[in-house]
């Protein structure tokens, strides 16, 4: 009688694992999808905005250089001088680009651990 009652519990806990591992194995894969849809999600968005703004930038950089330009009444100088101040913004951008790092790992961490 005591080895059915033994028998009995441990086939339910082989059941109990059997359905833990078969849910745990089900949970990663949702938020494995969870996480890698964040994701795509995030990057169409900034590549939709980004050529949005770099099309704008582009359009209003012609502008400045023009208008710039006509101003020196020599249109090269106005294409340098633009030319000159986007080179000192990437050098700017290059020196604190290490900043840039903890927010975007802060982010993502974020969706990551999540709790349901």
């Amino acid at each position: 009688m005591a080895f059915e009652g033994l028998r009995q519990n441990i086939s339910e806990l082989d059941e109990n694992v059997s359905s833990y591992v078969e849910h745990s194995i089900e949970y990663a894969r949702l938020k494995s999808f969870k996480i890698s849809m964040v994701l795509v999600t995030y990057l169409a968005k900034v590549i939709l905005v980004g050529t949005i703004a770099v099309l704008a930038l582009l359009f209003l950089s012609m502008a400045a250089s023009f208008a710039i330009g006509n101003a020196m009444d020599n249109t090269i100088y106005g294409f340098a001088i633009v030319g000159l101040i986007y080179l000192i913004l990437g050098v700017i951008g290059y020196r604190f680009r290490d900043k840039l790092n903890k927010p975007l790992l802060k982010m993502f961490s974020e969706y990551f651990f999540e709790e349901p």
